[in-house]
């Protein structure tokens, strides 16, 4: 596992140098005095195209370290669509309505491919069954369609994608959260796994995503010299979900380390709503913005991101389901009363 992680941090590493200059060389590039986007934080002209190192490493780990079955076939398939639209956003700025519809379809494509949440751990004691409601269909050979199972991983895969690339603000903020994330997942998946598939094979693919995104970091923490853009902030909230999804549904361990961006995402959901804007539409107001009004350097919230998600995989190790439901349920409080207190202050000044 140690020879993945670092196979996989040092190809991503030197597989983005030629990706600056290729991303400069066709213009895929941020500039902030052309580009106008509200939600940006960053000075001067940055290359985008992140998610290009990202999915090669990603590519070249799988094929070289995991036995390509049906599962790994479909998510590396679907990894690569979703750098497409990534590619296609950093550089024509679509519709965030398109990409949205285009985040269902692709997480369809992956749990097509057989991915889906049979159970999920009850957080108050044993299993909650999703597998009980299927569809069998003959269309070149026996198919079944579990709906709820199904339909609830593409929900769950295309938040994350969304809730995820929306904490990438600040420098090093998203690679850095999402290595721990993809680590403690990899730690946990030794445990179980719910399909058809090996529970190292589920611990390798957490350690090269995570291997990847650490070797990204190096490019993207202040002065970031690469951004992840679209397609390496997406893919990683979609490989999150996936790997949560394999390691025997742990779903309430990613909610509880990706806290920090989770509780971001949904007071920003309920607070455009009750401003009458799109919930779609991106805007300065993120929790990392706040961090940013209160005097917070970009190194500073990096790095506050990714202890909290440090010490969060930590404790996810020890504590059990409902445990872990009243450490996210008090972080979400406090973040919450943190980031009103600090609106309010706003208002008086």
């Amino acid at each position: 596992m140690l020879t993945i992680f670092l196979f996989s941090l040092f190809f991503s590493f030197f597989l983005t140098i030629p990706t600056i200059l290729f991303a400069k060389k066709i213009n895929l590039i941020t500039d902030k005095n052309k580009r106008f986007h509200p939600a940006h934080t960053h000075f001067g002209k940055i290359p985008r195209g992140g998610g290009i190192p990202i999915f090669l490493t990603l590519l070249i780990a799988s094929l070289l370290f995991l036995p390509i079955n049906k599962i790994i076939l479909g998510i590396l398939i679907s990894s690569f669509l979703l750098v497409i639209v990534g590619l296609i956003d950093d550089y024509y700025d679509i519709s965030p309505y398109l990409r949205f519809l285009l985040n269902i379809l692709i997480s369809s494509i992956v749990v097509g491919f057989g991915l889906g949440i049979p159970y999920i751990s009850n957080p108050f004691g044993g299993v909650i069954k999703l597998d009980q409601w299927k569809i069998s269909f003959d269309f070149f050979g026996s198919h079944q369609i579990w709906i709820l199972a199904d339909f609830l991983s593409i929900i769950w895969l295309t938040w994350l994608m969304n809730m995820v690339n929306w904490s990438k603000g600040v420098d090093g903020q998203l690679p850095g959260f999402v290595g721990v994330t993809a680590f403690f997942l990899g730690l946990l998946s030794q445990r179980f796994t719910a399909h058809d598939i090996s529970v190292q094979t589920v611990s390798n693919l957490a350690f090269i995503t995570s291997g990847a995104y650490f070797g990204f970091l190096i490019w993207n923490f202040y002065p970031q010299k690469i951004m992840p853009g679209y397609g390496g902030g997406a893919l990683a909230g979609f490989l999150l979900g996936i790997l949560s999804i394999l390691s025997f549904g742990k779903i309430g361990t990613a909610i509880l380390i990706l806290s920090v961006p989770m509780i971001d995402a949904i007071y920003t959901i309920l607070r455009r709503i009750k401003n009458k804007k799109s919930p779609f539409k991106a805007d300065w107001g993120h929790f990392h913005h706040r961090l940013l009004e209160v005097g917070w350097g970009r190194r500073r919230i990096a790095v506050f991101y990714w202890l909290v998600s440090f010490i969060l995989g930590i404790a996810s190790l020890f504590l059990k389901g409902i445990e872990k439901l009243i450490a996210f349920l008090s972080l979400f409080v406090i973040l919450i009363v943190f980031i009103l207190i600090i609106e309010k202050v706003k208002k008086i000044k």
